[in-house]
């Protein structure tokens, strides 16, 4: 049984996380949360690619009472993110969200949070503990000498402790560093402590090619361990990027099935027609398709096929033709220019 399956289920909205269900996927957005139009707007795009629970900043008033307005024009669980001020806290969950994140260090006085648990608690709406590596307590930055992997799990554990004393347990937990190393280790001391879900990411990963690899080296190893009930890529780049490298982080993981997984081999000398290009074009098409399939993008007519048995169906370059192969058995043969626009054609009639 996997650390996942071992923790609490939690609702939050209209979905449940925690006890072997399914790992949901997460973004924010980087709209200003007052604008309600432009947040919805980015929402539903969110949704569109298949982002399961938003997260939203609160540093306003304004942006708190947006929440209720935001929440009429979507379908999925929307997350409050407060900073420092707790009355933010209470605001937004007055106005609807379905769960809050805070930092508890960051809240402050145990006076403080306690306003935040009890309006948590009426509600009875999650509270996500946040940790981050660049605001860990001075106390534990003390004991420690700087920011190390148990700093972050024994700051994560007070502060669960903090909130349980106030009488509540409906907690989720974050441990995140930019160090993928120390979030990896941190997630593995953390598991098996705390019967709370865990959500997993690495924090300020960089652009769409660095934040992607550390993501995916980080999430892949903490997911691969069994831990883990929510995941965000976090990418510096438009949020809807972060939706597409979380589902093929768990499509590759085998943690979801749904989507069509798209492989294709490097090119080499054998290579006679712009695999690359066709590689990229059928990677966009995939996501259009509802589809839990794998497609192969071979570059060699003579060894694709074979190589890529197991795809369901692909696609492998000749010279100025191409091959449409299923299974590994070749169903058609056409002009290069027609290559793409045959894939195509097999897809939209693929079950008929």
């Amino acid at each position: 049984m996997t650390y996942r399956e071992n923790t609490k289920e939690v609702h939050i909205g209209n979905r449940v996380i925690g006890h072997g269900n399914p790992i949901l996927i997460q973004s924010m957005t980087n709209t200003h949360t007052e604008d309600v139009k432009a947040t919805v707007a980015q929402i539903k795009r969110l949704e569109a690619a298949g982002c399961e629970i938003v997260r939203s900043t609160v540093p306003t008033l304004e942006a708190a009472k947006a929440i209720s307005e935001i929440k009429k024009e979507i379908s999925i669980p929307l997350v409050a993110d407060i900073h420092f001020d707790y009355k933010m806290a209470v605001a937004a969950i007055e106005n609807g969200a379905d769960k809050i994140r805070i930092n508890p260090g960051n809240i402050g006085s145990d006076d403080k949070l306690r306003c935040v648990v009890n309006a948590a608690k009426e509600r009875n709406i999650p509270i996500r503990v946040g940790v981050n590596s660049g605001s860990l307590e001075k106390e534990i930055l003390d004991k420690y000498g700087h920011v190390t992997s148990e700093g972050l799990v024994e700051s994560a554990l007070n502060n669960v402790k903090r909130i349980e004393d106030m009488g509540y347990d409906n907690l989720c937990i974050s441990l995140k560093s930019t160090d993928v190393v120390m979030c990896i280790d941190a997630h593995k001391k953390i598991a098996g402590k705390t019967p709370y879900p865990l959500h997993v990411g690495i924090t300020e990963s960089g652009t769409a090619f660095s934040g992607n690899l550390k993501s995916g080296i980080g999430l892949g190893v903490i997911l691969y361990d069994g831990i883990g009930d929510t995941i965000r890529v976090s990418l510096t780049e438009d949020p809807v990027e972060e939706i597409k490298a979380a589902r093929i982080i768990l499509r590759t993981l085998g943690l979801r099935k749904e989507g069509i997984e798209v492989i294709s081999c490097p090119t080499c000398g054998r290579t006679k027609i712009d695999l690359i290009g066709l590689a990229k074009k059928a990677e966009s098409l995939a996501e259009q398709y509802p589809l839990s399939i794998k497609l192969a993008v071979m570059g060699c007519a003579v060894n694709g096929p074979g190589e890529a048995r197991e795809a369901e169906i692909g696609i492998a370059g000749g010279d100025g033709e191409g091959l449409i192969f299923k299974k590994g058995t070749i169903v058609k043969k056409v002009p290069e220019s027609q290559l793409f626009d045959a894939l195509k054609e097999e897809l939209d009639n693929w079950g008929k």
